[in-house]
């Protein structure tokens, strides 16, 4: 499941719902082609209902039962729409949660990430484990890892403005 960030409507981009959520599964994509070998691993997939792929938007009123869950980018995602993915999981069904706040989209000052607020809940429940990566497990390229890296050294510093917040 993805946040279809900027706008949380599909409705500015050409075409019926399937088509406008494309763009946002392109990732996928790419990731199944890398972890298959081939470059029609998701469409295999999506096409043996495998795997699907939702945004935030039309998911109201559904139980989502005997399923892996991967709610993706949840640093853009508002704590409304993080509680409505949480609340659909039914039984047999595996949440994961992958997320950096320092990448966030919500630029407008009326949006605020939930990604901090849901961090704190699941920090209480037993059903989950936290794993948080650092540095060392930074495997873009070796110029963003710098980057990355530096960025973070910066902000330390307050010599750059934080992201994110």
């Amino acid at each position: 499941m993805r946040s279809a960030v900027p706008t949380r409507d599909l409705g500015f981009l050409p075409g019926p719902l399937k088509e406008k959520a494309r763009v946002f599964e392109e990732p996928y994509r790419g990731i199944c082609s890398e972890l298959f070998e081939r470059g029609d691993a998701y469409d295999v997939l999506k096409g043996k209902q495998l795997i699907q792929f939702s945004t935030t938007s039309h998911i109201r009123g559904i139980t989502i039962s005997d399923a892996i869950i991967i709610i993706d980018e949840i640093q853009n995602m508002h704590a409304s729409e993080i509680n409505s993915l949480i609340t659909r999981v039914g039984p047999n069904s595996r949440v994961i949660i992958c997320g950096d706040i320092r990448q966030t989209d919500l630029v407008y000052s009326k949006e605020r990430s939930g990604m901090g607020d849901i961090l704190k809940i699941i920090k209480r429940m037993e059903s989950f484990d936290l794993i948080e990566f650092d540095r060392e497990d930074i495997v873009r390229s070796k110029f963003v890892k710098e980057y990355l890296i530096a960025r973070d050294d910066l902000e330390k510093l307050n010599e750059v403005m934080p992201l994110g917040f």
